[in-house]
């Protein structure tokens, strides 16, 4: 009994008494961590960072499609030679530009001096057949021949027309991308255009009927691109809808286009859809290059673009480094709406105006990391 009263006793006094640990204040729990880097304007690590002011685009209808960049087959033209024949000359080269009618090369062709010379045979004896049809006649009002003879002559008119017909049908193609002189055949551009490839060297061989063509000329100004939609992205794209398309050999860059044509059927095999797409590649693009192509919203609705190089991950969540004021830079969560392999559009965390941090970043995340 007396032992209880005394333990009781003890344990009261050390809850009173000051200096026991149960009487020590808990330690609060410690601040979050400064999320802003101070750097001194002009200095040298600022000076290395690029930021641009944030900015919106039209909202995107879907993810990027891949496409690949084309021809605008409407200015371009794939000249092959008319004749067989051996090349003399070439005087256009690989990038140049050229007029219409502009001579390419020239070409010896004995098959072109013999088609010269079937053409001048049967306008000469076309000739011949008029003078003895005017004759024919005068005989037949005179009585002096039967009209069996007449019409003889007649159906010999007729054919010496119709040889001069082919053969001035077969010069007159060969003129279409070229003119006639003996057996030298100039070569020409039919249209205004770049020479975009040439297969033709001096000395060389050319048939008709060769598989490549000897030259293609195009508008480099104007340009297609083709995309292979999937079935289920149908209802996003539209005839007339604006675009946004991206390429390796411009990061950063994005140039625009719009749907021409959509293809009219599904591919069986692919399940895919061709569409067709005109492109303002600014006298850049080229040709064969693969894109990245985003279909945009017909709505007035805007999202803000950042460049992926703004961005910070870490774990399943983004950041960007803002700048509140000159020298002050902050971390700040954003929250994405979409991501490509160049740019991000974001849902929400940035205001149209404020100054990113675009090239830096990660040496900035790494600096706030140290000093925490």
């Amino acid at each position: 009994m007396n032992r209880s009263i005394i333990s009781l006793s003890l344990i009261c006094l050390s809850v009173a008494t000051p200096g026991f640990a149960a009487d020590k204040p808990r330690s609060a729990s410690p601040a979050p961590a400064s999320q802003e880097v101070v750097l001194k304007p002009g200095s040298s690590q600022f000076s290395s960072l690029k930021m641009e002011a944030v900015t919106a685009i039209p909202a995107p209808a879907s993810e990027p499609l891949n496409g690949k960049i084309a021809f605008d087959e409407n200015h371009t033209v794939r000249i092959s030679s008319p004749v067989t024949g051996r090349v003399v000359s070439i005087s256009a080269q690989l990038g140049d530009t050229v007029k219409s009618g502009q001579a390419l090369a020239v070409l010896d062709s004995p098959d072109l001096g013999t088609a010269l010379a079937d053409h001048r045979k049967a306008q000469a004896d076309l000739q011949l057949k008029k003078q003895a049809l005017e004759r024919s006649r005068l005989l037949l009002e005179g009585g002096v021949i039967a009209r069996k003879e007449f019409e003889n002559t007649q159906a010999d008119m007729a054919e010496s027309q119709a040889e001069a017909a082919r053969t001035s049908a077969m010069l007159s193609n060969l003129g279409t991308h070229g003119s006639v002189n003996g057996e030298s055949f100039s070569l020409r551009s039919p249209i205004n255009g770049m020479i975009v490839d040439r297969q033709i060297n001096p000395g060389s061989q050319v048939r008709p009927d060769a598989a490549n063509p000897l030259f293609i000329i195009s508008d480099p100004n104007s340009l297609w691109a083709s995309i292979d939609l999937p079935e289920r992205d149908l209802s996003k794209v539209s005839v007339g809808q604006a675009l946004a398309i991206e390429v390796d050999a411009y990061p950063g860059e994005t140039f625009s286009g719009r749907v021409l044509t959509i293809g009219g059927m599904v591919d069986p095999a692919t399940r895919r859809i061709q569409v067709r797409c005109s492109v303002d590649g600014k006298g850049r693009l080229k040709p064969e290059m693969y894109a990245r192509i985003t279909p945009l919203q017909s709505s007035q609705e805007k999202v803000i673009r950042l460049p992926n190089s703004a961005l910070i991950t870490e774990g399943l969540y983004s950041y960007v480094f803002v700048e509140t004021s000159p020298g002050h830079l902050q971390k700040r969560r954003v929250e994405l709406a979409t991501q490509a392999r160049d740019f991000a559009t974001v849902k929400s965390g940035l205001a149209l105006g404020e100054r990113v941090v675009t090239s830096g970043a990660i040496l900035l995340n790494s600096e706030l990391a140290a000093g925490k």
